[in-house]
């Protein structure tokens, strides 16, 4: 590493200074519970798309994915394609505008408490608090590692200091500024994100000669697919796996769908669409957040994927063998051997604001969601600014043991387990929610735990990605997973979201239309 440490030392100074400057503005903004919760409702069109998109991609889609790509091909791509199509056009114009006007009108302040709101059902509010508590630390965790496993080699200090440092920084202007300073600091943080993941890929293909020079070379080293990985379906870095293999049905169940529909019930994310103004906003908004998500996700694939001509020029192996078999270890060591010093440091500063914009947004989602939705439920302590203060400390500091205790290779895996999660218990009862004249409470309630219980149970007893690891099946019934494949390598969320959906619908054609009318529901 040639990049002296001051000179990191006094790039990290400056963004935190910055970033700490813009989170004391928003800070001094923050005058309401309603400020805190949702921005005062009032925020910028690009702030909204800079971010969502923020606290979207986060080190888990640069490192994580990033480093899948390198080991499975630019079959990832598709998630980009998914991720603009639904996680911005659909998310933004089908869900958005729902979300705002609802929201708005019932004054909902968090996911839970909108859910809360449309049902009438204080229940509701509950699991879905209950859910994103027990769940959301998973992510956070992932986003974690993803962020000192860069830090680790670039800097020189330990796995340990870097993990502490991400959470405790991060958590400051969280605790203190709430949603708007996470805003706020997340547009700012998106834009050095955009800045530095452009210059990533132009830099790579001039590390491998040109783009046709450096796809072509990729596809040339098909014939040096692992073995391993060629009798599960791989068939090289530039084409898709063989239909129907396991490696097929993981890269679509698993990456391809898993995030790609995940997102559209992610908590922190439709809480996004409740700090808009109006629907011009959004619609403002969804230009600015798909070039974003493009240049996010669409570089991490192609530069993860590229990695592998690089690293078998120089060092005459593929990169997952480079970074000694860590998936999540390729993106951090590419940076650190084909870039420019100067990069390394503009890049140190990108995985920064990527990790930091997404962890703010996780923070005060967690803490909300256990102060206003299961602690305080219907009480005035719900909108007590110093409880969700707390409550975010509670929050990061679980959320920072689990991140030391998860193994390694796990930040892509960590994100689409949370983002499917959130597919099967949260969408069908969202989208039924924000539609529907009269959507039935009891349907809502039972597509939810229905969603929830499938996908815990498929994750815990079937997809062997996560079976296995966890042990429960093995020490059960002696076996890693309870069917054969294909079942065993298809996500959960295929299972889980179509049997959410089922209920929902099924019982909302049942319930909905005897409704009682629509009747207020305590603030909280």
């Amino acid at each position: 590493m040639a990049v002296d440490t001051v000179t990191m030392a006094a790039l990290v100074a400056v963004y935190l200074v910055l970033t700490f400057i813009i989170a004391y503005y928003a800070y001094r903004k923050t005058k309401s519970p309603e400020d805190y919760l949702v921005a005062g409702r009032s925020s910028h069109p690009a702030v909204i798309a800079l971010s969502y998109g923020a606290t979207f991609i986060s080190t888990s889609a640069i490192i994580g994915f990033g480093g899948q790509a390198a080991n499975l091909g630019m079959g990832l791509i598709w998630l980009t394609v998914l991720n603009i199509g639904v996680g911005i056009l659909l998310a933004f114009v089908f869900f958005g505008k729902k979300t705002r006007e609802i929201g708005q009108r019932l004054s909902a302040v968090t996911f839970p408490d909108l859910m809360c709101k449309i049902y009438r059902s204080p229940l509701l509010q509950y699991i879905s608090g209950f859910i994103i508590v027990i769940s959301m630390p998973l992510y956070t965790a992932a986003i974690l590692i993803g962020g000192a496993r860069f830090i680790e080699p670039t800097l020189g200090i330990s796995y340990t200091t870097a993990l502490v440092i991400f959470a405790v920084i991060t958590a400051v202007y969280v605790i203190f500024g709430g949603l708007i300073a996470v805003m706020y600091t997340d547009a700012f943080q998106g834009t050095i994100m955009f800045v530095g993941m452009t210059v990533l890929l132009v830099l790579t293909y001039l590390v491998v000669g040109g783009v046709t020079a450096g796809n072509a070379a990729l596809t040339n080293m098909a014939d040096l697919v692992p073995a391993a990985l060629g009798a599960q379906g791989m068939t090289g870095w530039t084409s898709m796996p063989a239909l129907g293999s396991p490696i097929w049905f993981t890269l679509l169940t698993t990456i391809v769908l898993g995030v790609g529909i995940g997102v559209l019930a992610q908590p922190q994310l439709v809480v996004r669409f409740m700090t808009a103004k109006d629907d011009k906003s959004l619609n403002r908004a969804v230009l600015v957040g798909g070039i974003f998500i493009l240049m996010m996700t669409g570089v991490a694939f192609t530069v993860g994927a590229l990695s592998n001509v690089y690293f078998y020029e120089h060092a005459g192996t593929i990169a997952i063998d480079a970074a000694g078999g860590n998936v999540d270890a390729v993106i951090p060591l590419f940076i650190n051997e084909a870039m420019p010093d100067i990069f390394v440091a503009l890049f140190m500063l990108t995985l920064l604001a990527a990790a930091m914009s997404t962890l703010s947004s996780l923070y005060h989602a967690m803490g909300t969601a256990l102060i206003c939705d299961l602690w305080g439920r219907g009480r005035e302590c719900a909108l007590s600014l110093r409880n969700h203060q707390a409550g975010i400390i509670v929050m990061m500091v679980l959320s920072t043991a689990l991140a030391f205790a998860l193994p390694v290779s796990i930040i892509a895996r960590a994100t689409a387990m949370f983002m499917g999660l959130c597919a099967a218990a949260f969408l069908p009862a969202f989208a039924v929610g924000i539609y529907a004249k009269r959507p039935s409470t009891k349907a809502a309630i039972a597509s939810m735990v229905s969603g929830a219980v499938v996908w815990f149970l498929w994750t815990g007893f079937v997809h062997t990605a996560e079976a296995k690891p966890l042990g429960i099946c093995q020490a059960l019934f002696g076996v890693p997973s309870l069917l054969p494949l294909p079942w065993s390598v298809i996500d959960p969320l295929v299972i889980a979201l179509p049997v959410s959906l089922v209920v929902m619908v099924a019982l909302q054609n049942h319930y909905g239309n005897n409704r009682a009318p629509e009747a207020a529901v305590p603030a909280g």
